[in-house]
This record gives C-alpha cells, sequence and structure tokens, in this order.
C-alpha cells in the first residue's frame, strides 16, 4: 500500500489522521476512534519507504538530525495533509492529520455568532485555545476567510506548517512557513511589523518573546490572532502570565487586559448520531469586569462572568455542552465527560 492509497482510505472513510507505525497494520482515526485498515503488520523498512514518498528533499538532514520533521503534503486538488515524521524504537513513523480543501463556513463550524463581531476590531488579541485535534485550525481558518472576503486589509499568517491555504479575495493574504520563508515564530514576529499587517495569524504562542511580541503587535494597533493548548478562558489568561517572570507579572496583567479582545476555548466531541465530531464553544469577551479581573490576578472570577453574560454573547463550555446533550445533538455522557465540572453536569443533566 503506498501514502496515496492511504490519504484515499482516510478520504473515503471519512477519516481526521493516519497513523502508520511499525508492527501494525495502517490506522486511520474515524470519528475519534483509531482503526486499522485491512491488510499485513508494516514493516521499519515498508514504514521508512512510505515516509520517503512524502518527505521533502530539504527536510531530509532535518529528520537525520533531530528525529522528526514537520511538513505539509499536497493530495492533488482533494485535500492538504499536516504530516509529523518522528523516529520510535530506532525506526520511522508518521501521522498525518487532513486539513479539508474546502473552508467551512461560521454556520457549518457552528461558532458562536459574536465572533463575526469580535474578528472586526480594529486592534487586539483574539486566542483560540484547546487541546491538540481540537478544530482550532478550522476555526482561525473560518475566520480569516471571513476577513479576506469582506475586508480590504493585509493578512500576515505564520504557520507550522502552512495547513489551510488562502487566496487572496478582498483581502492581501501573504502566508510564512516557519523552516521554509522565516526560521522561527519569534524571527517571524520581529519582522512582520515591517510588513504594513492590519490581521497577524500565529500559529503558535509558543515561547516569551513570541508571546510579548503578539501582545505589543496587539497593543500597537494590530488585531492578532493565536492559539494555545489550553482548556477555558481563566485557565488561558493564567498560562499566558505565567510564563513571565515574576517581576513582569503585574505589567503584562495591565497589557492584557487593555489588549484582548476575546478567547474562544473549544473541544471536539463525539455525535449522538455517530455522525463525525461536533464542536463544543466557550467564549469570553473582553469586559469592563473582566479587564479589571485580569489586571487585579483575579482570574478565578472569570467564570461566573461569562455564565452571566449573555447579553455580551459569552458562553460558559459547560453550558454550550448541556445544551446540546439536551438537544440530543451529543449524548448525556459525553456531555458529562467532557465538562470542565463532571459532578455539576451529572446534576443538570439529572
Amino acid at each position: 500500500m503506498s501514502m496515496e492509497d492511504l490519504m484515499k482510505a482516510c478520504v473515503a472513510l471519512g477519516g481526521s489522521d493516519i497513523h502508520v507505525s511499525p508492527g501494525r497494520p495502517p490506522c486511520v482515526r474515524v470519528r475519534g476512534a483509531v482503526k486499522d485498515l485491512e491488510g499485513p503488520a508494516i514493516t521499519p523498512a515498508v514504514a521508512e519507504t512510505l515516509v520517503h514518498e512524502v518527505l521533502p528533499e530539504r527536510l531530509k538532514k532535518e529528520l537525520d538530525d533531530l528525529g522528526t520533521a514537520d511538513f505539509a503534503h499536497n493530495f492533488g486538488d482533494v485535500a492538504r495533509f499536516r504530516v509529523s515524521v518522528f523516529r520510535q524504537k530506532g525506526v520511522y513513523a508518521c501521522v498525518l492529520r487532513l486539513i479539508p480543501s474546502r473552508l467551512r463556513s461560521f454556520e457549518e463550524i457552528g461558532l458562536p455568532e459574536k465572533v463575526r463581531e469580535l474578528i472586526t476590531r480594529p486592534r487586539g488579541l483574539v486566542l483560540v485555545t484547546g487541546p491538540t485535534g481540537s478544530g482550532k485550525t478550522t476555526s482561525l481558518a473560518t475566520m480569516i476567510d471571513e476577513i479576506n472576503r469582506t475586508s480590504p486589509v493585509h493578512i500576515v499568517t505564520i504557520e507550522d506548517p502552512i495547513e489551510y491555504l488562502h487566496p487572496h479575495k478582498k483581502a492581501v493574504v501573504n502566508q510564512r512557513e516557519i523552516g521554509t520563508d522565516c526560521p522561527t515564530f519569534a524571527e517571524a514576529m520581529r519582522r512582520v511589523l515591517r510588513q504594513d499587517p492590519d490581521i497577524i495569524l500565529l500559529g503558535e504562542m509558543r515561547d516569551l518573546e513570541t508571546i510579548s511580541t503578539a501582545i505589543t503587535a496587539a497593543e500597537t494597533g494590530h488585531l492578532v490572532f493565536g492559539t494555545l493548548h489550553t482548556t477555558g478562558s481563566a485557565r488561558t489568561i493564567d498560562r499566558i502570565i505565567d510564563a513571565f517572570p515574576k517581576e513582569q507579572q503585574d505589567q503584562i496583567r495591565t497589557q492584557l487586559a487593555l489588549s484582548i479582545v476575546g478567547v474562544l476555548s473549544q473541544v471536539l466531541v463525539p455525535r449522538a448520531d455517530g455522525q463525525g465530531m461536533a464542536a463544543g464553544f466557550e467564549l469570553m469577551v473582553n469586559t469592563p469586569a473582566i479587564e479589571n479581573y485580569i489586571r487585579k490576578g483575579e482570574t478565578f472570577k472569570i467564570p461566573s462572568d461569562i455564565q452571566t453574560g449573555k447579553k455580551h454573547g459569552m458562553v460558559l463550555l459547560d453550558d454550550h455542552l448541556l445544551a446540546s446533550a439536551r438537544s440530543g445533538k451529543i449524548t448525556r455522557e459525553t456531555a458529562i465527560e467532557y465538562a470542565q465540572d463532571r459532578n455539576e453536569m451529572q446534576m443538570r443533566l439529572g
């Protein structure tokens, strides 16, 4: 079986990921579960052959030196895959994440309508957070496409690797890939302010320098989108502040309180009908009260403000999951499993 055969199988099955690992047949993740494809177990030699079918020449040395390499691979006009190749137990393995070729709409994803308003702000920091595989990239791509279709602005994305491709529409869009177009996120962020951007998408806020530059860019007249692997708005704020040395944290609280526009936190959960996955969302919008909590270091008060902030378009993750369970979109058990407070969710569902 070639890598192209595996990609065809993934698309045909409606899968999200392909796993190639010696010692078992190729696997595809479908609706959250990893399933073997028919065929014999992959040998180390076959795994190496499959890896080199897609590995770009420019990354061969990186794979040899570091034992891992990440890149994007086009599968004709059907889809793109984000590929992570790595060594394990001294032999090659890889995981390919399917990136649909078609950008999805707000309605298809189920994004809260308030997000449409947040992305029209002239400046500030919008964070999309959640665990790996929660759909952050897809949500961000939908937001960027909405801006691209409606606003005559300059959008610069900094990604590792580039996943969704954005053609020029009403906006000018430039997409920079770490390792190909620029060496690091921090270096790309230092340079981007000289490139006349209106919108900056930062694929990952990995280190102190990148986070600091993103906050500065948001303060100085740019709308900055970033991602973090956190769940929940309060934890996201704490994570950013905790990244800084103690002596800088008061200053960062003040900067963040003024610059943050909103935090969209999301998870992907199995649908009750078995037809794929549904998104659960939490949306925090920066109000005067929340701004005050961030500045004073009282982020533990944020969830209660989100829960009572429906007039501002806010929603708490557990409330969103509860509504999805009551409407039959997801099961009661799924809502409890993914809730922030499982005991409370169990009581509310009865």
